[in-house]
């Protein structure tokens, strides 16, 4: 999981690849590592997608970035969100994505040299 996107070779996770049936849990664990860290380079943390991700997952940036002191891996952070987010909230931040940003995840995996699904 690279969190020193310094380089423009390395790249927060894509925000569709699903974790736990939750879309942009991975990048945005990514961002928010790098922004703690001095990493993140020319990204955006909390960007407009972030909170409007938190927004629907009715959790808060400073909860996320609190939740960042005792949460190290993708398994700790995972179990953190579903703690707190419920199924229906989650599958709202997934719409969200999917619909209303589709084009900004297309825009991404193509910046980023991925493939988009």
């Amino acid at each position: 999981m690279a969190t020193d996107f310094r380089s423009g070779h390395d790249f927060p996770r894509r925000g569709r690849e699903v974790y736990g049936e939750y879309l942009w849990l991975l990048r945005v664990f990514d961002k928010a590592r790098a922004a703690r860290n001095g990493t993140i380079h020319d990204y955006i943390y909390p960007c407009p997608m972030d909170r409007g991700v938190f927004e629907r997952w009715g959790i808060s940036s400073t909860e996320f970035d609190a939740a960042l002191v005792t949460c190290e891996t993708d398994d700790q952070i995972l179990a953190w969100v579903k703690s707190r987010v419920s199924p229906a909230k989650r599958d709202a931040a997934n719409s969200y994505l999917l619909g209303e940003r589709l084009a900004n995840l297309d825009k991404q995996d193509l910046e980023e040299r991925a493939v988009p699904a």
